[in-house]
């Protein structure tokens, strides 16, 4: 990334990150704040926080109806994301409205309204979405609870309130929550804009200065396992959705290293050879030649509790044994031979592909920077990896699929629903 850019620590622990983009005629902000679910009992007031987050301030009018207008003016749109661990306050503007957005960004942190006609509509939204979890989250639960222990991230959310607590989280709640999570210390907000970063950083650090707090402490800790668990495991159907069919569904869990690893391009080639697009090794053998999953797919995951390659595959109800047994081949196969040159090439030329493609927009490109900014990484780390994927050699992919995807090494979880056969 061959632009110019300011990181700066701000006296109230916010680190911002302006990237100077010459010529848009948009400027991106990203906001991301720690959010992970940490504790069930919090889950029910994160989910409305998160819903009522940039709906209402004490500035003015205050009310959703004039945000809104407040942002239309200035050519700007707002949205709001959570993410595993994080919640994005995300803004495209008009290059000429960025102060006013940060005005408004301002008006949001530190002076918020949370009402309770606004409490009422996200309750509404929730209330028509299943509150059972559906197969896939049963699975993939189970999975990583096997895998790597008891963790957040797995452990079901609270559906009764702890004793002595009312049902359903109020305006008080939201406030108190507000204090503690949405926090400058921990917190990245990236701008990408025409103007100077010198400039802008000064602009923010005039409008965030009165917001303090934090560190909030929302952040996933580490699993109790740092390589998963290997071995099989059956997981029961259960209830299922409301006019839904029944379906097998297999995934698994193998070891893994974080992006910042140098032997992360090498698993990353791999993977990618092994199911990480519609001509890799699983597609051709699992999907095309035995026709058993009409979805399958091998992905590299991670985040602060932890990295772990996983598999994911639906087929029909009746298959997931079947599935599986195809899946520990493949592994077999891949861990004792590596892919063929062929194979390689294509699986460098997908990764080169797609590390350009996920910069292709301004907006995307400032969505992945804050992304890299609040893992740690340094901004210029694709360029870095594409540099990376370049020098990998086949012994390196071939090593890698020794080390890592060995089905000895594997967790396999399958769930079969044979309600409608």
């Amino acid at each position: 990334m061959n632009r110019k850019t300011t990181d700066t620590i701000l006296g109230n622990g916010l680190r911002v990150v302006v990237v100077h983009a010459p010529g848009a005629p948009l400027a991106e902000l990203r906001l991301v704040l720690p959010y992970a679910r940490t504790a069930p009992r919090l889950t029910p007031v994160r989910e409305l926080l998160a819903g009522c987050l940039g709906t209402g301030t004490t500035a003015g009018d205050g009310s959703r109806q004039d945000i809104a207008d407040r942002a239309a003016d200035l050519g700007a749109e707002l949205s709001t994301v959570v993410t595993a661990e994080s919640l994005v306050m995300a803004t495209s503007v008009l290059s000429a409205g960025l102060p006013g957005a940060l005005d408004l960004l301002a008006d949001l942190l530190l002076r918020p309204a949370y009402r309770e006609r606004e409490l009422a509509l996200v309750r509404q939204r929730a209330a028509a979405v299943p509150r059972i979890p559906g197969p896939r989250q049963r699975l993939r639960r189970a999975l990583l609870s096997h895998a790597f222990g008891s963790h957040p991230l797995v452990d079901p959310p609270l559906v009764d309130p702890p004793a002595g607590q009312s049902g359903e989280p109020g305006t008080g709640d939201l406030y108190d929550l507000h204090a503690r999570a949405v926090v400058p210390q921990g917190s990245v907000l990236l701008v990408m804009t025409r103007d100077a970063p010198d400039d802008v950083t000064a602009l923010i650090q005039e409008r965030l200065t009165d917001w303090t707090g934090g560190p909030s402490g929302l952040v996933l800790p580490r699993f109790v396992r740092r390589t998963p668990l290997p071995g099989r495991i059956t997981v029961p159907a259960g209830p299922a959705p409301a006019g839904s069919a029944g379906q097998a569904l297999v995934l698994t869990a193998g070891p893994a290293v974080p992006a910042t690893d140098p032997g992360h391009a090498p698993l990353h080639l791999a993977q990618l050879a092994l199911g990480g697009y519609a001509s890799s090794l699983l597609a051709r053998r699992v999907r095309d030649r035995h026709g058993l999953a009409y979805a399958i797919s091998a992905q590299i995951r991670g985040n602060r509790a932890g990295d772990w390659l996983e598999i994911e595959c639906a087929g029909a109800p009746g298959t997931a044994a079947r599935i599986a047994e195809e899946i520990t081949d493949c592994l077999r196969e891949l861990a004792a031979d590596g892919p063929t040159p062929q194979e390689l090439d294509r699986a460098r030329a997908y990764a080169t592909g797609f590390t350009r493609f996920a910069l292709a927009t301004r907006t995307e490109e400032a969505s992945a920077l804050a992304g890299f900014a609040a893992a740690g990484l340094p901004l210029d780390w694709l360029a870095t990896y594409r540099r990376a994927l370049a020098e990998v050699t086949h012994a390196h992919v071939t090593e890698a699929a020794a080390r890592f995807l060995h089905p000895s090494r594997t967790l396999i979880a399958t769930l079969d629903d044979e309600s409608d056969r």
